[in-house]
């Protein structure tokens, strides 16, 4: 058994729904006792760090329902089945803003609430972006605004609590390590 390993030894499957699935796992501590998981499997995500020529985040503004309000994020979204991770970078990239690239870059995957999920998010970045003539039609049920931030105003946006989630934060601090102006 590793270090710390819990071995599972029931699953019961709660809810299955269009995008996560609540397991109560059953299992074996590595002192022999036993206890209950709840988790929360998910498919995975990706998001895009990207910049424009003029050296602007790209961002989108959508209302998310958790939160009762809207968050400016970094373009993102969920893996299809069998999805290469840097495939759904650039629909999602194309979907939500209206740019594509030709260079995507991975900069890192982590883990968003390893407590009590399994999501991964793969990040990738780009400062070579065209607008499509076309952009492509997005979910049915998505509604954004493009936003195009200055390293400033995304700042002060993140001071104000309108960029509050992980990913946004984290592509600001890299942003930043990569010398933003």
């Amino acid at each position: 058994m590793k270090k710390f390993e819990e071995k599972t030894y029931h699953t019961e499957t709660i809810y299955t729904g269009k995008i996560v699935q609540l397991n109560i796992d059953s299992v074996t501590l590595p002192d022999g006792n036993t206890s209950k998981r709840e988790l929360i499997k998910h498919p995975g995500a990706v998001a895009v760090i990207a910049l424009t020529d003029e050296g602007k985040l790209i961002c989108v503004e959508q209302y998310r329902k958790p939160m009762e309000k809207s968050l400016v994020e970094i373009p993102a979204g969920k893996l299809e089945p069998g999805e290469e991770a840097s495939t759904c970078a650039l629909r999602e990239l194309e979907e939500e803003t209206g740019y594509t690239t030709d260079s995507l870059e991975w900069v890192t995957s982590f883990y968003t609430s390893p407590g009590f999920a399994d999501e991964i998010v793969h990040i990738y970045f780009t400062d070579q972006v065209k607008v499509l003539d076309q952009r492509p039609d997005g979910d049915e049920d998505e509604f954004v605004e493009l936003m195009e931030l200055t390293l400033e105003e995304a700042e002060k946006f993140e001071k104000d609590q309108r960029i509050q989630d992980a990913k946004t934060a984290y592509a600001l601090l890299y942003w930043k390590l990569r010398g933003a102006k």
